[in-house]
């Protein structure tokens, strides 16, 4: 006789599927942010009086990529209009204890370490302390120290390098 197998446990409400629900307001969400992406990108100048062809003007590329979020947003927002909710769905809050974690460490990031403190050590600290805090809880705690310290330093480095050797960009 082989033994029955156990069921497995339930997941966390943050950790579970996506809702119905949530997929329409993330797809509505994400369409909004790619309009808004676009209508920036058309308003920049065109440089024609310089001679600039289409595939050359500054707002060519965050135009594409506003119409890519808007299209991708169509998906997702579709995606949530096919599946019928269940009649036991609950909506997940707005703002849960991650987006908190990640609006947190974004706005430090940006308001307080950004022009302050050395871009590439900014950037360590903020890939790192975002990898650490959202590494999976069953990893050891040496193991999402090391995780977090290298993503965070190689992070940096590598978008320290692309930034100002291959774009030629003026990091703060």
């Amino acid at each position: 006789m082989t033994p029955t197998p156990e069921p497995a446990p339930p997941k966390p409400a943050d950790e579970a599927a996506p809702t119905a629900r949530s997929d329409m307001l993330g797809g509505a969400g994400w369409m909004a942010f790619g309009a808004a992406i676009l209508f920036e990108a058309l308003r920049m100048d065109r440089f024609e009086q310089m001679g600039a062809t289409l595939y050359t003007m500054p707002g060519f590329v965050p135009g594409m990529i506003g119409l890519v979020l808007m299209l991708l947003g169509g998906v997702l927002a579709l995606r949530g209009w096919s599946r019928r909710p269940a009649a036991t769905e609950r909506g997940a809050p707005l703002l849960n204890a991650r987006m908190l974690w990640t609006l947190a460490l974004t706005l430090v990031y940006a308001a307080v370490l950004i022009g302050r403190v050395n871009f590439t050590v900014a950037t360590a600290v903020f890939v790192g302390a975002f990898v650490w805090l959202f590494t999976p809880e069953d990893a050891s705690r040496q193991r999402r120290w090391i995780f977090a310290v290298a993503a965070g330093v190689l992070s940096a480095l590598v978008i320290g390098f692309v930034f100002e050797d291959i774009f030629l960009v003026r990091l703060p």
